[in-house]
């Protein structure tokens, strides 16, 4: 099959793109070229890469035909983040694809309430970025029931592994928390750090692309979540990362607002995002329609992002 991925040399598809070729994908990338792949393979000489500035397309109205003159069966898009990006690359593609996968995002749940979440819940999404990826998925989808679009909506948690700094205990990406922890020395945390992140392995996202890819009969029409088995408590996390490095967790709290006054404002308003949604979302559905179930726990994830900033001289 000629599948095509747009932006596939970032944290997915650092993982995805290989994962293609070793199941006998000819695989095209479309990216701005700003970056390479996070972890090099050998698939990589196997793959076509098309320098492309998505946005300037979107703008001039040509992306959807460019990706649709490359005579696809798959389209994986993974930096679409408006519901006219979408809809440009949609109505391009439907009826000439078999399959058009889309990343979303956790994040178009809004904040949990019955946990674990499944991906049924009834949408209530805040923020920018989490109301516009719920309209690109409402979209999509009711594209796939009117007009028989063959879209998969695939929503992952916060993306983390080796290269690149995972979300910290304190909610915001300040490496500074991971220093302190390592040095057994004090941590402040909003709240009671009861609040949960849930962390999924690049690897893992891909791999639920990937499944779905397999099981298209089942995919198409469906949106899945690709998190983590179980979110973690900011307090649980904060205690693990320093048991890792061997220390005895120090923690102290403090009232959010008087919390956020000890950080700087973007730190604060990074965490504030993470505790308003405090994620817990099911992969129950992937492993009963997918047969996919992720390979590593949220813990696993950050740990191994960890060991990374260490060895490249991140982190002391």
């Amino acid at each position: 099959m000629r599948t095509v991925v747009v932006g596939g040399t970032g944290h997915i598809g650092t993982y995805l793109v290989p994962g293609l070729v070793r199941a006998g994908h000819q695989v095209t990338v479309l990216s701005r070229g700003a970056r390479t792949p996070y972890r090099s393979s050998g698939e990589w000489q196997q793959v076509e890469l098309i320098e492309i500035d998505r946005a300037e397309e979107d703008a001039a109205g040509t992306f959807g035909q460019r990706v649709a003159d490359l005579r696809p069966d798959v389209v994986v898009d993974l930096i679409c983040f408006t519901e006219d990006s979408a809809r440009q690359l949609a109505e391009a593609v439907n009826g000439k694809v078999q399959h058009l996968l889309h990343c979303g995002t956790i994040w178009v749940h809004g904040p949990s309430a019955s946990v674990p979440t499944r991906e049924d819940t009834p949408r209530h999404p805040f923020g920018d970025y989490g109301v516009a990826k719920a309209a690109i998925e409402r979209y999509l989808l009711d594209q796939a029931r009117r007009h028989g679009l063959p879209v998969t909506v695939i929503h992952p948690g916060h993306i983390s592994g080796p290269g690149w700094t995972p979300v910290n205990p304190a909610g915001h990406l300040d490496l500074a928390v991971f220093e302190k922890l390592a040095q057994g020395a004090e941590l402040v945390l909003p709240n009671l750090g009861l609040e949960t992140v849930q962390h999924v392995h690049a690897a893992d996202v891909a791999g639920v692309f990937l499944a779905a890819i397999a099981n298209r009969s089942v995919a198409v029409g469906e949106s899945f979540h690709a998190v983590a088995d179980g979110a973690m408590t900011l307090r649980g996390y904060a205690e693990a990362v320093a048991a890792y490095f061997g220390q005895e967790p120090r923690l102290t709290f403090q009232p959010f607002e008087q919390w956020r006054a000890t950080v700087s404002e973007r730190d604060a308003e990074i965490t504030y995002d993470h505790i308003a949604h405090s994620p817990h979302c099911s992969m129950e559905k992937a492993a009963r329609l997918l047969g996919f179930r992720p390979r590593y726990s949220a813990l696993d994830t950050t740990l191994e992002a960890i060991d990374w900033l260490v060895a490249n001289g991140k982190l002391s």
